[in-house]
């Protein structure tokens, strides 16, 4: 049925917010380091990783084979969101000062604000609310293991570990390179600032985080954006109250903030992508309309093969996704093109 629309009301988006702090990496440092599976993945090589673990004290390995066991470096990042911590002595402090109660209640995913209630009645050891909060994370990969730890885990000694493995971890790792990480975050978080002002919310999101299309939801008011160096070429979300988080990846440029010449990682990829006459053919074809690779491979008479990798292509460059098992050309992001080639030519 077609619809006559006499609103005036625009469709409202969400408020970004920026923030960086040397303790983000240390939570990320300590999640990547016992994430095994993504390792290999990493910008990082996995033989750095090897070392940097081979390097720590027995005790040190213990408390990372234990976050292994129970993913504790979410309990982390979810602390670190409590309030804007930029030393680790005051972080430690804040761990030390909550109750049990509170501590277990803030290392608990938010998974809505419908089940605040549940949360809370989990912690203090409601087995029905456990059970449900499980079963309402269940496509989650490791939270319903991860709440039944929180929820029956001795606060007193979830403290103790929690404390000794982000000190741990900055004294061992990070503590020698922390200027130069320093440097980095506020570089990128100072080039994100200065964007801002040119560029919706949605078009900095997807700049940042180098191709997340994240459209307005009717509970979250506001998206973070925290830059990370650790879980590079990796964006990582998460779920606040109000707000969605992304700890997205730092640009190249600034890595090399004294090359005014390093162009940003994902404005190479996308030049790179449409450098071919194929693709700029499938790039035309999808921007009339999303396509099936079958169709797309009738239409241009090319092997299914040959269109599957230059599908690949356009994809790691973020101009291509599938949806609803069809290729989508996403059109913010070669909108943004042109905005993203003049913050090079003129930074």
């Amino acid at each position: 049925m077609d619809v006559l629309n006499l609103t005036s009301r625009k469709r409202k988006t969400y408020k970004i917010q920026l923030k960086y702090s040397i303790l983000w990496e240390c939570a990320l440092g300590i999640a990547a380091i016992t994430n095994a599976r993504l390792l290999h993945t990493l910008d990082k090589p996995a033989s750095v990783w090897e070392e940097i673990r081979s390097g720590l004290s027995q005790e040190m390995r213990q408390q990372l084979d234990f976050v292994e066991e129970h993913n504790t470096w979410k309990a982390l990042l979810q602390l670190l969101h409590q309030q804007d911590f930029s030393e680790l002595p005051s972080f430690i402090s804040y761990i030390k000062e909550l109750s049990n109660l509170e501590l277990k209640f803030i290392c608990l995913p938010f998974i809505g604000s419908e089940f605040q209630e549940m949360r809370q009645q989990s912690v203090l050891g409601d087995a029905a609310s456990v059970k449900e909060m499980k079963n309402l994370t269940s496509d989650n990969p490791f939270f319903p293991d991860y709440i039944e730890f929180i929820c029956n885990a001795d606060g007193d000694l979830l403290k103790e570990h929690l404390i000794a493995v982000v000190s741990g971890w900055y004294q061992f790792v990070l503590k020698k390179d922390e200027e130069k990480i320093q440097s980095i975050l506020k570089t990128d978080y100072e080039s994100k600032k200065r964007m801002a002002d040119k560029l919706t919310p949605e078009e900095l999101v997807e700049w940042a985080t180098g191709g997340v299309t994240y459209n307005p939801e009717p509970s979250v008011n506001y998206v973070l954006l925290i830059p990370q160096y650790t879980y590079r070429p990796w964006n990582i979300a998460a779920d606040l109250e109000d707000t969605k988080v992304y700890y997205y990846p730092v640009a190249n440029e600034s890595i090399y903030p004294n090359d005014r010449y390093a162009p940003n990682n994902f404005l190479v990829l996308k030049h790179k992508a449409l450098g071919d006459e194929a693709r700029l053919r499938i790039v035309k074809l999808l921007y009339e309309g999303d396509r099936t690779l079958q169709e797309i491979t009738e239409h241009l008479d090319v092997g299914k093969s040959t269109i599957h990798h230059h599908l690949k292509i356009l994809r790691s460059a973020k101009l291509v996704e599938i949806i609803d098992s069809k290729y989508s050309l996403k059109r913010k992001s070669l909108d943004m093109l042109a905005k993203e080639l003049e913050y090079f030519l003129k930074g």
